[in-house]
């Protein structure tokens, strides 16, 4: 067996990613916090054998996020590959701008800056506000207890993202099924490439509809920029595709999973469903970010140079991960980290990453989150789980953690 790092022989390298304790499913992997408070500089074993460096410290990895010494491409040899289709998939269809480094990670990245600045998001509040009371009314009139990820989080992300990229909200099945395959950590690698296949086609034709008739939204703007030559037709499929994903699947798992820990902490639920001052509903939904920490897998970097970083070397050529959840939760950051208190501060937490690749869509999701948790919670006052916590489906299996389903009455 490979030793973690030099001098320490009697340590042995754990397997990544690793699980969550049970009975505890908001708290990170108790393993990888033991690694934090011991070696927050380690080796971790990945499905191929490959033993890539786990950087677990809030510091270090705010230090890494911004460091042009690492690459995002995930092409490189030794790249850090979550599975083997996704290192398949990857290998055989050109990155999206998520997976390059500068600077054509910042050409194209300036070209959908423009739709989720602070401002124009803003101005979705209302459209955002209606169509979560239009869910709710639908829950409502329906069979209770209900599931809340069909009711409510999967659809509202959903038509929030067509609306703004121009999608026909009908298609929403076709592109959730397709998008679920893609951040499922167990597809196998021809199920990965017929669900992108199926999606870029999908785009590509909408694109071509909005060159014959363009419309004030994401898609068609892209579409334009085919026709000037600052866009492939294949650069701009590949952005819807990026765009529609991560616009609902992530946002989704962060309504559900939120829910949830909020029904666990009543005494939390109850400040946010009770106040007025939208400042402590913005500064709740900071902190379930932190607490919850979705992308549970880590953000995956390659080391172009030797980096020196906690008091360890990684070589160029070794692959990093960087788990935002361990930071999150690190106590010197942020103090009884495990406990979810929405009148803390916790806008400095990484839930979206850091640096040049910062989630573009951290606008819309934080806006989505705000106007769903006390919306919801201020409508629904009885609402709580309608099975037992130990039951409940949580998607350890995806690159995106959440729930499967949330059964819940009122």
């Amino acid at each position: 067996m490979l030793n973690a790092h030099p001098g320490t022989p009697d340590e042995t390298i754990p397997e990544f990613p690793m699980p969550r304790a049970a009975g505890c499913p908001f708290a990170p992997p108790p393993e990888m916090m033991r690694l934090h408070a011991a070696r927050p500089v380690s080796r971790v074993r990945l499905w191929d054998g490959s033993t890539p460096w786990l950087v677990t410290r809030y510091d270090d990895q705010r230090a890494l996020y911004g460091d042009q010494r690492l690459s995002v491409d995930p092409t490189r040899p030794g790249f850090p590959h979550m599975s083997a289709a996704f290192q398949e998939a990857l290998a055989k269809n050109p990155p999206s701008f998520l997976h390059m480094d500068d600077p054509g990670h910042a050409r194209i990245r300036r070209m959908v800056t423009g739709p989720f600045i602070i401002k124009r998001i803003e101005a979705m509040r209302p459209a955002v506000q209606k169509m979560t009371d239009d869910f709710i009314d639908t829950m409502l009139a329906g069979p209770n207890p209900a599931d809340l990820v069909e009711a409510l989080a999967l659809p509202l992300p959903s038509l929030v993202i067509c609306e703004l990229l121009g999608v026909p909200y009908e298609d929403h099945a076709f592109f959730q099924s397709k998008s679920a395959v893609g951040v499922r950590r167990d597809a196998s690698p021809e199920e990965t490439r017929a669900a992108s296949g199926a999606l870029l086609t999908y785009l590509d034709g909408q694109l071509q509809a909005k060159l014959a008739d363009p419309a004030d939204d994401v898609l068609s703007d892209l579409a334009a920029r085919t026709t000037t030559g600052d866009l492939t037709r294949h650069e701009a499929a590949m952005l819807g595709l990026l765009l529609l994903g991560a616009g609902h699947e992530t946002t989704a798992n962060m309504i559900a999973l939120g829910v949830l820990a909020f029904l666990e902490h009543p005494d939390q639920l109850a400040v946010v469903r009770d106040t007025d001052d939208p400042k402590i509903v913005a500064g709740s939904v900071e902190e379930m970010l932190r607490y919850l920490t979705i992308v549970h897998n880590g953000q995956r970097r390659l080391a172009l140079e030797d980096i020196e970083i906690g008091g360890q070397v990684i070589r160029a050529g070794e692959g990093v991960i960087i788990p935002g959840a361990t930071g999150n939760w690190e106590p010197g950051v942020f103090p009884d980290p495990e406990r979810l208190d929405v009148h803390r501060d916790a806008r400095r937490h990484m839930a979206f990453g850091f640096g040049v690749h910062q989630c573009l869509g951290q606008p819309l999701a934080r806006l989505e989150l705000q106007v769903v948790y006390r919306t919801l919670f201020r409508r629904v006052p009885t609402l709580r789980r309608a099975t037992e916590l130990e039951r409940i489906p949580f998607k350890d299996d995806g690159v995106v953690y959440g729930v499967y389903e949330l059964p819940v009455s009122w």
